[in-house]
């Protein structure tokens, strides 16, 4: 999914004809989005994570490189996100962490009791990683609508993690995997966890269901940049990653998220009384008018059927009349814009008799 810029994997030479990080069949370059989490593609989709002049092809199937910053064919999260077999609480560490893009999509799948870490090389793509977090937690609804597990980030090549690092459930790596770095990224995951990364020009998944024992299966075929070998200091020794540790929520943000909890629950209840109650206003349909053909004359003899002459819809100044149903239908039935999409916990959570500081708080100090 990330590639060169993110992971430090070098912009060197790629089989002729293929671009990075792409996937040779591509699916619908929405589909990551609206397969995985159906609800998050409207407010925050894959063009949130581009520059503001590249926006009109965020959902082409390719790749787009700027600088460091790099975000996949949309095939390969559709792939990638399928493949890690998500669940709410698991660890995820993301090799190449680069825009964030995957790692906040993660995030509204693990929920707040999650892990939700990424390396990457590059210190600018850091921060725009960052900043691009920061405005998906002000500005989407998607934040309100799941659960989030915010990702952390940190700078260094994915190759020198220090070796006391924790395990974790899920593993995906963004960049050509070397056949040398197979086992040094199996070593990153616990038993029953699942590693998905690109090797030997393969989308490759990797189970491990037993602490020497590991099931792999091909994806399909792709194009990325190889990872960046690591750069020795001065003095030899290389410089270690430290990810970020495994940090215990206060009791006050754990009585935050269970009062959202609570309130979700409550709006759901209240959603389904409503729909339960009376009869659903049906929605109104558009009439089709059904042209009827006209036989003239209809005679039988001798078990033979003579007719005379069948008249069609194009006789008769037929497409005249066509025209002018047409006009009439859509003077009857306006179209009408769908309603902008309702923040019911926002809402609920204003209403409540609690002072401005705790509902804000509430909301996590959010602009919508």
């Amino acid at each position: 999914m990330f590639t060169a810029a993110e992971v430090g994997a070098a912009s060197g030479p790629r089989t002729p004809g293929t671009r990075p990080s792409s996937c040779r069949r591509g699916p619908d370059p929405r589909a990551a989005e609206r397969g995985v989490l159906p609800e998050c593609n409207s407010e925050h989709g894959r063009c949130d994570y581009y520059l503001e002049e590249f926006k009109e092809n965020a959902y082409k199937d390719l790749a787009w490189k700027h600088g460091n910053i790099h975000l996949s064919a949309p095939c390969i999260y559709s792939e990638v996100m399928e493949a890690l077999d998500l669940q709410p609480g698991l660890s995820f560490l993301n090799l190449g962490s680069g825009t964030g893009y995957l790692s906040s999509m993660v995030g509204l799948i693990l929920g707040p009791f999650g892990v939700n870490h990424g390396v990457e090389l590059h210190s600018d793509v850091i921060e725009y990683a960052k900043q691009k977090l920061d405005f998906f937690i002000r500005t989407s609804d998607s934040f309100d609508k799941f659960d989030f597990c915010e990702p952390s980030f940190v700078t260094g090549n994915c190759l020198e993690i220090s070796p006391d690092c924790s395990q974790y459930d899920r593993v995906y790596c963004g960049a050509g995997v070397q056949k040398e770095h197979e086992e040094y990224m199996k070593s990153l995951l616990k038993v029953g966890g699942i590693l998905v990364m690109p090797l030997e020009e393969k989308l490759t998944k990797i189970t491990r269901i037993g602490p020497s024992a590991w099931e792999t299966k091909k994806i399909l075929a792709v194009s990325f940049a190889p990872l960046v070998q690591p750069c020795h200091s001065e003095s030899g020794k290389s410089r270690l990653v430290q990810l970020p540790p495994l940090a215990v929520r206060s009791l006050q943000d754990l009585a935050r998220i269970a009062i959202r909890g609570t309130i979700k629950k409550v709006i759901h209840q209240e959603a389904a009384s409503r729909s339960g109650s009376g009869l659903k206003n049906t929605p109104r349909c558009k009439r089709r008018r059904v042209r009827r053909r006209r036989m003239e004359t209809i005679v039988f003899l001798d078990k033979e059927v003579f007719a005379s002459r069948i008249s069609n819809p194009s006789d008769d100044n037929s497409c005249e009349d066509l025209e002018e149903e047409r006009r009439e239908e859509e003077k009857t039935l306006p179209e009408t814009k769908p309603d902008p999409p309702v923040n019911f916990l926002r809402q609920k959570v204003l209403s409540l008799p609690l002072p401005d500081p705790l509902k804000y708080y509430l909301l996590y100090y959010r602009e919508k």
